[in-house]
């Protein structure tokens, strides 16, 4: 049976004429589902009993165990989620002065290999569905009573390698009659696929786009990301020009620092070259050091040159804050530790 929550509102309403129901119904389905967080269908009071036993044969609801939970100092807390059929997933939810944020998965597994991720080595099982995107959301704020406001599609996964679910999550978290995200609290992070920026680009969702970059020219890119081999730098820039024209939102490029590779002053000097001109923000990433790992974290002086050196050629740059440097706060370390007990 379907997951119910796999619909977006306007396709839920066709599922729903198919059942011989009135598509208004959908909107209350969709008010219990995101905004009482239900688990059951039977709780849904509103509904008759005949259209909840319809519901029950037709679909399931979607509702996560957590396996695994880890809380930081600082307030992050990691989730490690049992998703039903023998996998898991990681979800952190992340607290700043501005309110709640949600970093979310888009896969089991990854197949980009990227040598700074904690996800390289876990093995690509399969895409989540909108609906599991989706609980993940739901099942922490059902756990600590917060409310999220933002959403980073930067989890286990590529994103754009799961594009049609993705954008459908975010439509569902979008909704003023579900969970009412606002698009430009959401945010989508792309190690590069450039077809499906340019994708992105044609949907109307005022979404941020988020680069992870981490270099300035093809050499070191393809060394530390595989994915370069396929698009170069130079295609993803004009894929980046292009979505920023087509929907006026500032890209974020996502830059992890590591050292004696990509975090002295020429490679600063060739970013502000190659981002001259665009709507953007840089995201410099002091990198956690994984088990195995080829890059080392770069050190707090060489980042601070770094950032200051784009911000005072007209690149605005910040260092994202740690956090959960206590726990095992990368993508795919709390999974990993788990599949190796």
């Amino acid at each position: 049976m379907k997951n119910i929550k796999d619909y977006d509102l306007n396709d839920l309403k066709e599922e729903l004429v198919n059942i011989g129901e009135k598509p208004f119904r959908a909107e209350q389905i969709f008010k219990w589902l995101y905004q009482e967080k239900v688990k059951s269908f039977d709780d849904m009071t509103n509904l008759s009993l005949e259209l909840r036993e319809k519901l029950k044969q037709n679909y399931t609801i979607c509702n996560f165990n957590i396996l695994n939970k880890q809380e930081s100092k600082d307030g992050t807390i990691k989730y490690l989620f049992d998703v039903l059929d023998g996998n898991a997933i990681e979800t952190v939810l992340m607290s700043y002065h501005h309110g709640y944020s949600i970093c979310v998965s888009t896969q089991i597994g990854c197949k980009m290999g990227c040598k700074f991720c904690a996800s390289t080595g876990i093995n690509f099982i399969r895409n989540l569905s909108s609906g599991e995107i989706v609980e993940q959301l739901i099942a922490v704020e059902q756990d600590t009573g917060v409310k999220i406001s933002n959403v980073v599609f930067m989890g286990i996964g590529e994103p754009l390698d799961n594009y049609d679910n993705v954008v459908n999550s975010i439509r569902i978290i979008n909704n003023p009659k579900g969970i009412n995200i606002g698009a430009r609290h959401i945010s989508v992070s792309t190690s590069g696929l450039v077809p499906k920026i340019y994708k992105l680009a044609e949907e109307n969702i005022q979404c941020t786009l988020s680069i992870s970059l981490h270099a300035t020219n093809n050499k070191k890119r393809s060394s530390m990301m595989p994915v370069n081999d396929s698009y170069p730098i130079e295609e993803l820039i004009k894929a980046c020009k292009d979505y920023i024209e087509k929907t006026n939102r500032r890209i974020s490029f996502e830059y992890a620092l590591a050292k004696d590779n990509n975090d002295n002053l020429e490679d600063a000097k060739e970013l502000v070259k190659l981002l001259k001109g665009m709507i953007c923000h840089v995201n410099l990433i002091p990198i956690n050091k994984i088990e195995n790992g080829k890059f080392d974290k770069s050190s707090n002086e060489n980042i601070i040159k770094f950032r200051d050196y784009l911000n005072d050629h007209g690149i605005v740059a910040t260092i994202r804050r740690e956090l959960g440097s206590d726990i095992d706060a990368a993508c795919g370390q709390l999974r990993r530790k788990n599949l190796e007990h």
